[in-house]
């Protein structure tokens, strides 16, 4: 069983290999494939974060 997960926090995950699940990855019956979201940013400070819906300031407070 193959499980793609997209994240921000690839390194939260690292846990997982110290567990039932990391056991279950050794014996080749699952594949957890991570991918950091950060690594497909355009921005050179690898920022993922989008601008609000709707309009409004980018901090939530209207200047």
């Amino acid at each position: 069983m193959k499980f793609d997960v997209l994240t921000l926090f690839p390194e939260m995950f690292e846990s997982l290999n110290k567990s039932v699940i990391g056991k279950a990855q050794e014996k080749e019956l699952i594949n957890i494939n991570l991918v950091n979201i950060r690594d497909f940013s355009k921005d050179k400070h690898k920022k993922v974060d989008d601008t609000p819906y709707g309009g409004g300031s980018r901090n939530g407070y209207e200047s």
